[in-house]
């Protein structure tokens, strides 16, 4: 008794005050979980980020390996609609239809029958906001591997042994109608002839020597089988 109130202490009192609390070890679980539910968020972020980054960079090679062909190809697989803007100030509203090594097919706004018009006579496309983001994906559709090598020569020289009656603008200088005699490697031989009637001899009323690189279209408004 005497020690106690020495020590100042009361008696009957026990003192707590340097008894340290025991720790809980829900409370430590919890801490934990949140710590690393932060870091697998932060990983995760990270992450992401950096395959964005990766598939931008991915993108962007392979939209700067894309050519004017390709996108051809997609706006043909879908019978896109737009206008072209051809050689010589022409423009012609179009579906495209088909597309081979260096020419498309289309149908014209108003016209009947099918134009070929060689890609080098292309000077724009206008097409709207979802049909140009649209051509800058890769084809769906499977085109057929003969039709797409075949060049515009080989198509001139069916249609001169089809004897098909067609009408070929050119960069300078009226449309001309007449039916192809033979074509070669780089140029044709029209026998030129009014629209409407057959390729006869006393019908011809010119011959001409066309090369391929002055064709801006050719329209054929029949049935070329």
């Amino acid at each position: 008794m005497q020690g106690h109130r020495r020590a100042g202490i009361r008696p009957g009192i026990v003192d707590n005050s340097y008894v340290r609390a025991a720790a809980s070890p829900t409370l430590g679980c919890v801490h934990w979980d949140r710590l690393f539910e932060d870091l697998e968020g932060q990983l995760a972020s990270e992450w992401e980020a950096e395959r964005a980054a990766l598939d931008a960079e991915s993108e962007r090679l392979r939209i700067a390996r894309l050519d004017l062909r390709s996108r051809l190809q997609t706006l043909c697989a879908a019978r896109a609609a737009g206008m072209l803007e051809l050689t010589g100030r022409r423009t012609a509203a179009v579906r495209f239809e088909e597309i081979g090594a260096d020419w498309i097919a289309a149908s014209v706004q108003s016209e009947r029958g099918t134009s070929l018009i060689p890609l080098g006579a292309i000077r724009g496309i206008r097409l709207d906001h979802g049909q140009l983001l649209a051509s800058l994906e890769p084809t769906t559709t499977t085109a057929s591997p003969v039709r797409e090598r075949m060049t515009l020569g080989f198509v001139l020289r069916d249609l001169a042994r089809r004897r098909v009656a067609l009408t070929i603008e050119e960069h300078d200088g009226a449309p001309t109608h007449g039916t192809i005699d033979r074509a070669g490697a780089d140029h044709l031989d029209l026998a030129v002839h009014d629209s409407g009637t057959p390729r006869r001899a006393q019908d011809v009323r010119a011959f001409r020597v066309v090369p391929f690189s002055g064709i801006v279209r050719v329209r054929i408004e029949g049935d070329p089988r």
